[in-house]
């Protein structure tokens, strides 16, 4: 199961990207778990200079924008032993 960290004040675009994230694991099959990090001090010390952040399994993967669904689907299957 990955663990998804989703970076930003709680603005339409985090809540987007978190809606994404979960549909496209939805689609994928994969089970994830997503956790929304507010606190500008967690954001910062993340080192996530513009919000959404996106951070899988403790790395950051986008920053700046809401990932679009085949980059949401890449991230997601990285990684994945079929």
């Amino acid at each position: 199961m990955k663990t998804i960290q989703i970076y930003g004040s709680g603005c339409q675009n985090c809540t987007v990207t978190a809606e994404r994230i979960a549909q496209v694991a939805q689609e994928l099959g994969q089970q994830i778990n997503i956790k929304k990090v507010t606190s500008l001090e967690a954001i910062m010390e993340a080192g996530i200079m513009s919000t959404p952040g996106v951070m899988i399994d403790g790395e950051i993967k986008h920053t700046g924008s809401v990932p679009s669904v085949d980059l949401v689907r890449e991230l997601l299957t990285q990684d994945v032993v079929a």
